[in-house]
């Protein structure tokens, strides 16, 4: 019987990376996001294997945990990519700073950024646990320095979620579940802020980061080659954390 990967985040950039290297290697991949399946970037089982989840809202991401059970049918669960993520600009598409974040938009990021890895965590432990899983979480290079794109709330929220996959990997390494995380810097995707460029130029690569690359670290790290990595946050980002 195949392999089953849950992964949040799907529609775009790395996510969509993702479920194209995992479907590549027979996996079934079950997809959340908030918006309905993409007609334009299908997979196999696509639609009837995505979930419309609005992972802002608790109540919405706890309902997706039980029909997640119901898709699984009692079967194990392989593999959790907690990729979904937001990053709120200002009215001119400016980075949004500690004192120019509203307090409500504090909120949303926490919720889709940092809350919904803990509500998937804990509401699929048993599934993960059934299957000897591993858990991915997608944090960010801004979650270690100030990044003149991400705003402080992006920023925070993904610092966080760094410190939840050390607290998860010690909580969950007892039931057999590996955790880790990931720190993508400048990945060449559709969201790339203006000004990006002079950030590459002194790049120790040179370059932008391809969303393959990071979906083939993501699927390292879910699969028997990582049998004894957890607790760790790798950092793809061609060198820029040096």
């Amino acid at each position: 019987m195949g392999k089953t990967l849950l992964l949040t985040g799907a529609s775009r950039g790395i996510g969509h990376a993702t479920v194209k290297r995992f479907s590549s290697a027979g996996w079934r991949v079950i997809t959340c996001s908030r918006h309905p399946f993409p007609e334009d970037c299908p997979w196999e089982a696509g639609e009837e294997d995505h979930i419309q989840v609005d992972l802002s809202d608790p109540k919405s991401t706890i309902e997706a945990v039980a029909e997640i059970k119901r898709r699984l049918n009692g079967g194990p669960l392989e593999a959790l990519v907690n990729n979904a993520g937001i990053s709120p600009k200002g009215p001119e598409g400016e980075r949004l700073s500690t004192m120019t974040t509203d307090l409500r938009t504090w909120g949303h990021v926490f919720h889709v950024n940092f809350f919904a890895s803990v509500v998937l965590a804990r509401g699929l432990v048993d599934e993960l646990e059934a299957a000897q899983g591993a858990i991915v979480n997608v944090t960010s290079i801004a979650g270690s320095r100030v990044h003149p794109f991400a705003g402080a709330a992006y920023a925070t929220s993904k610092a966080a979620l760094a410190a939840l996959t050390r607290e998860m990997a010690h909580d969950l390494g007892p039931r057999g579940i590996r955790v880790n995380a990931i720190a993508p810097g400048e990945i060449e995707t559709d969201i790339l802020s203006a000004g990006t460029d002079a950030i590459v130029e002194k790049l120790p690569l040179r370059r932008l980061g391809k969303p393959e690359e990071v979906a083939r670290t993501i699927y390292y790290l879910c699969t028997s080659e990582s049998s004894y990595v957890s607790g760790v946050e790798i950092e793809i980002n061609g060198g820029q954390h040096v």
